[in-house]
Parts: structure tokens; sequence; C-alpha cells
């Protein structure tokens, strides 16, 4: 399994990646997290310019088998969403780190990227 270095991580299998110009953070589900899921059909986020804290339901995540939550890493506001996923959900499980991510999103503080796990602490966490 794979558990890149350059992203930070959160209990609920989502990961972090903090974009060149600091203020900016892409935002997916972990490979383990879709290997659970199975075969992803549908993903619903919260509009674009939505402000959410951390820990906050942004969306839902749809498989075969189940519905999933989508919890926010950190504080920030929604950018955009990989409009890729509505006509592709199954980039998710195809590129979970790649063409899969779910959104961008504009950080209140980059500093709470600290509080997050880093990779061999997760990959700890799932093993």
């Amino acid at each position: 399994m794979n558990f890149p270095d350059d992203l930070y991580y959160t209990e609920e299998h989502e990961w972090v990646r903090l974009e060149d110009d600091g203020e900016t953070a892409t935002i997916g589900i972990t490979e383990f997290a879709q290997g659970e899921l199975g075969d992803i059909v549908f993903v619903e986020v919260e509009p674009d310019g939505t402000e959410l804290g951390q820990d906050d339901v942004f969306g839902t995540i749809e498989a075969v088998k189940t519905v999933s939550e989508l919890f926010m890493p950190v504080d920030g506001t929604i950018a955009s969403f990989n409009e890729q996923l509505e006509s592709n959900p199954e980039l998710i499980n195809e590129d979970p780190y790649g063409d899969g991510w779910i959104l961008s999103i504009k950080l209140d503080d980059a500093e709470d990227l600290g509080d997050l796990l880093s990779a061999d602490e997760y990959e700890s966490m799932v093993s």
C-alpha cells in the first residue's frame, strides 16, 4: 500500500497536500480508504465558497457497498471540486493521490497541518 511522504493524513482516512503557494491544499481519501469502500460510484461535496471547520462533514462518498461521510481535515474554504469525479468517480479507486483528488481548499492557517498524521503515523494506524 502507498503512503506518500509529502501528504498529511487524518484518522478518518483523508489526505491533504499543501500546494506550492502555501495557502491552498488539495484533499482526497487514502488508498486504504478507497480499498475498504470498494467501487466508488458517486461523490457529493458542499459547494465552492463553503467555509468549514476541522472535522466538519464536507460531503459524502458512495460506493457499491456503503455511503461514507467526508470530514474536513483542517479549517478552510472550499475553492473547487474535482469535476472529473462527476462522470468518473472511479478515479478515486484508480488514482487516489493523483487524478482522484476530491477538492481544493483555501486554508485558514497552514500551521493546522501540523496537527495531522505523518505518512509513518498513518501507516502504523492502518497496519
